[in-house]
């Protein structure tokens, strides 16, 4: 079974468990509306190349950690999108989830998506139980505070802040969940694969601060400007457009060069070089090769 339908069969698990017997209509609707059609998946595709190359001898806990990755991942976009913060009116080409649904809807997907994220790896770990606790432990230390993308959100509210340190908690620590965790779920060492998350997720970052300032809203399936719009930090600001590039190819090879050891590693570094050169829009992709 290829990755992407795993994902997807996880996911719908997970949306089938959050639309039970007795749940809210309304809120179960409104989460899988935030979960499908789906996006890039870059994250738990992520996820699941690491354990395939640990060896992912409990999948059923490698795709709830894939699928619990990506409800963290979304449940953060939905509040992303809120008024409170960008106060977006699109979120991958279709209304966002407070516009179609309404803002206490949208705050309570948010917050049911990441309840429901440690809710199914507990569930999924029956079969590896003495991994649960680190599996936790690596995905919650990416999410929450002091260095998780709550703590990266924060730093968008204070007078000044550190670029790489902005970027590295808001997305690096998600991305770094994942290579941890893929590694976690098939009782490898996760500190090991932590610095791979790290890089990717910070030429994840570079990369979107490119795509807000030069791309269109159709390419990118979200208002584009936002940052400028809301004087947040940005590489193409700093750097400017063709530094931000350089920042970019300069993190892609830093990633290849942060694999372990592992018999997987060639076929990794081709799926790192293929994913970062797509971050960028079409028309400076060519630029970055």
């Amino acid at each position: 079974m290829d990755a992407v339908t795993r994902i997807e069969r996880a996911l719908n698990a997970s949306m089938d468990l959050a639309a039970s017997p007795g749940s809210p209509p309304r809120l179960a609707e409104a989460m899988r509306y935030a979960v499908f059609p789906r996006g890039a998946r870059i994250r738990p595709r992520l996820c699941l190349a690491v354990a395939g190359a640990c060896g992912d001898d409990q999948p059923g806990l490698t795709d709830a950690a894939a699928a619990s990755i990506e409800l963290l991942h979304c449940a953060s976009l939905i509040h992303d999108d809120l008024p409170c913060f960008d106060d977006a009116a699109t979120r991958r080409g279709k209304p966002s989830v407070h516009r179609a649904f309404s803002e206490p809807l949208a705050v309570l997907a948010g917050d049911a998506m990441i309840v429901l994220a440690f809710q199914i790896m507990a569930r999924a770990a029956a079969g590896a139980p003495q991994r649960l606790g680190g599996l936790i432990l690596t995905i919650g230390d990416s999410v929450g505070m002091p260095h998780g993308i709550v703590a990266g959100q924060g730093w968008e509210s204070e007078p000044r802040c550190d670029l790489a340190q902005y970027q590295q908690q808001k997305t690096g620590s998600l991305f770094a969940a994942a290579t941890a965790a893929g590694a976690a779920a098939s009782g490898a060492n996760p500190d090991e694969w932590r610095r791979l998350g790290d890089r990717l997720g910070e030429a994840y970052q570079v990369a979107d601060d490119i795509r807000d300032a030069v791309s269109d809203e159709e390419e990118l399936g979200k208002p584009i400007g936002q940052d400028a719009a809301h004087h947040r930090p940005n590489a193409v600001a700093l750097f400017g457009l063709d530094g931000a590039i350089d920042r970019l190819r300069a993190l892609a090879a830093d990633a290849v060069g942060a694999i372990p050891s592992c018999p997987g590693a060639a076929d990794l570094r081709a799926v790192i070089l293929l994913e970062t050169q797509r971050l960028l829009p079409r028309s400076l992709a060519a630029r970055a090769a």
